[in-house]
Order: structure tokens, then sequence, then C-alpha cells
């Protein structure tokens, strides 16, 4: 599945952040909880509604936005 399948963007939702399908789950907690080093499985333990190819789109759409330049 690609991040662009599981990433959504709702303007009342999350301040318009990219969220994962329609969740209140942003891109950017994800990638913040990597950054403070959770692992997949902590973070899937932690939000049991998250799977791992919800953790791996949210690092692929955030790779694929910087290295666009957007």
């Amino acid at each position: 599945m690609s991040s662009q399948a599981v990433i959504t963007v709702e303007l009342g939702k999350r301040g318009g952040r990219p969220c994962i399908r329609h969740m209140r789950i942003a891109v950017s907690d994800i990638l913040g909880w990597i950054a403070a080093g959770q692992s997949h499985q902590e973070i899937i333990e932690d939000f049991p509604e998250l799977t791992e190819g919800d953790i791996c789109a949210a690092v692929a759409y955030a790779a694929d936005r910087r290295c666009s330049g957007s």
C-alpha cells in the first residue's frame, strides 16, 4: 500500500496536518515517537489501531516530502 493510500489531510482535523487513515494520529506524531527512540512495535502497542504499514507509510511520506522540497 502506498503512503498516498494511507495519509489523509482534512482541513478541520489536526489543523490540516497529514494524518493516518482519517484518524487523529498525525505523521509528525509518528515521526516524533521514532525520533524519541520508540520501535515500531512499541508504537503499535501504545496505539493498536496503527499497523506496521501505517508507520512505514508515515516515514515514506515524510521522506518523499523532504526529497521533493515541499
